[in-house]
């Protein structure tokens, strides 16, 4: 059962003790801490075990990770640190970082450990308002760190990938792709809500609002430059493309939207009673379309969008978006896009909602076609 799970575990972390570490001390050391850390899991093998329990197990990764971690630097004769990320990262009631407390409380941990030349925490990991394990939810280390430079503030965050920094396309469907050098902080949002799988959505949020700028990194190429986010837009350039998958569009055409009040109200109360947040969304006078990431509820949404008007669904779709400078006043920046998109049938185009993108609704098996033709139109 699980112990036999855990006996398992623990000796493949025994297995890398004996390799990463050469000093007797530091493996005693970093043994020792190990078989307290699964022990510890152990002990909630006999109990009732509910999500508060799973979270601490979940946990345990991180802590023991940058034990390891530590211990290797201080044999390798480097100045490290530990910093319990339980003391200082916190979420409120909402569930959300609470920036005052992790302030306070990380200049207290770094006011106790001045003159090191490496610090390390934990990611992910957290506690909330109630002093319990718990984690940040979403954008995993990335939001960490970029929690921590805000509240330092660091000169600049870094969070190191397995790629040089975001592409201008992605490189699984398009030949020749190119790191993006620099992007607005709003311009690496929409890139990353659309499907730039490198870096999550919410995670830079921090640094945006702090005004410290993001780095994306290569661990495999540290000489690489990457790409830096920060608060400066570069006027008059289109930055990349980005394709999110999975999508579901639903059409719901009706009369009595006509000249109706309070329609489109009702039509959002449905997708928001079943947590369904809407992508795309477009209009006319007797009908509206939207697209959505889930199709959890999906049959539920649609029984009760019914009760309206005649429903349409669009399963296996797709959604292009094409990031940059696209203000209105860039008199043929969105034409450009669009002409890239002739021979590709568009289900629906979203434009004007932002500064930065323009979006394009496609079935997924032309999804290729359609990333290849927008790279050759506007990268080359």
């Amino acid at each position: 059962g699980a112990n036999e799970e855990i006996n398992k575990l623990e000796a493949k972390y025994m297995v890398h003790v004996e390799n990463l570490y050469s000093d007797v001390a530091f493996k005693t050391k970093t043994r020792e801490f190990l078989h307290d850390r699964f022990n510890y899991m152990r002990s909630f093998t006999k109990g009732i075990f509910t999500s508060f329990e799973e979270k601490i197990i979940v946990s345990q990764g991180e802590i023991m990770s940058t034990n390891m971690m530590n211990n290797l630097l201080q044999e390798n004769g480097i100045k490290s640190v530990l910093l319990d990320a339980l003391s200082f990262m916190r979420t409120n009631k909402n569930s959300e970082p609470d920036l005052p407390y992790i302030k306070e409380h990380l200049a207290d941990v770094m006011a106790k450990n001045p003159d090191k030349q490496i610090y390390i925490t934990q990611g992910f990991i957290c506690r909330n308002a109630y002093g319990e394990v718990d984690n940040l939810l979403r954008g995993g280390s990335d939001y960490t760190a970029s929690l921590i430079g805000a509240a330092l503030p660091a000169d600049e965050i870094q969070i190191w990938t397995d790629i040089d920094g975001m592409h201008n396309n992605d490189p699984r469907f398009v030949d020749n792709t190119k790191a993006v050098r620099q992007l607005n902080f709003e311009e690496a949002a929409e890139l990353a809500y659309f499907g730039a799988k490198i870096l999550h959505p919410t995670c830079v949020q921090p640094a945006k609002f702090a005004g410290i700028p993001v780095r994306l990194k290569n661990t495999m190429k540290p000489d690489a430059e990457g790409t830096i986010i920060n608060n400066e837009l570069g006027k008059g350039t289109i930055k990349a493309v980005a394709a999110k998958d999975n999508i579901t569009a639903i059409k719901i055409k009706s009369s009595r939207m006509l000249l109706a009040t309070g329609f489109l109200r009702k039509v959002f109360e449905i997708f928001e009673s079943y947590q369904t947040p809407i992508d795309m969304i477009t209009t006319s006078e007797v009908g509206v379309s939207m697209s959505i990431d889930s199709d959890t509820h999906l049959d539920e949404i649609v029984d009760e969008l019914r009760k309206y008007g005649s429903v349409t669904v669009d399963p296996d779709m797709c959604i292009i978006c094409v990031v940059g400078d696209l203000d209105w006043h860039n008199v043929g920046f969105e034409t450009i896009a669009t002409d890239a998109m002739k021979n590709i049938p568009v289900r629906m185009v979203s434009y004007g909602g932002s500064n930065y993108n323009i979006s394009f609704l496609i079935k997924e098996s032309d999804k290729k076609r359609a990333l290849q033709n927008l790279s050759d139109t506007l990268f080359k």
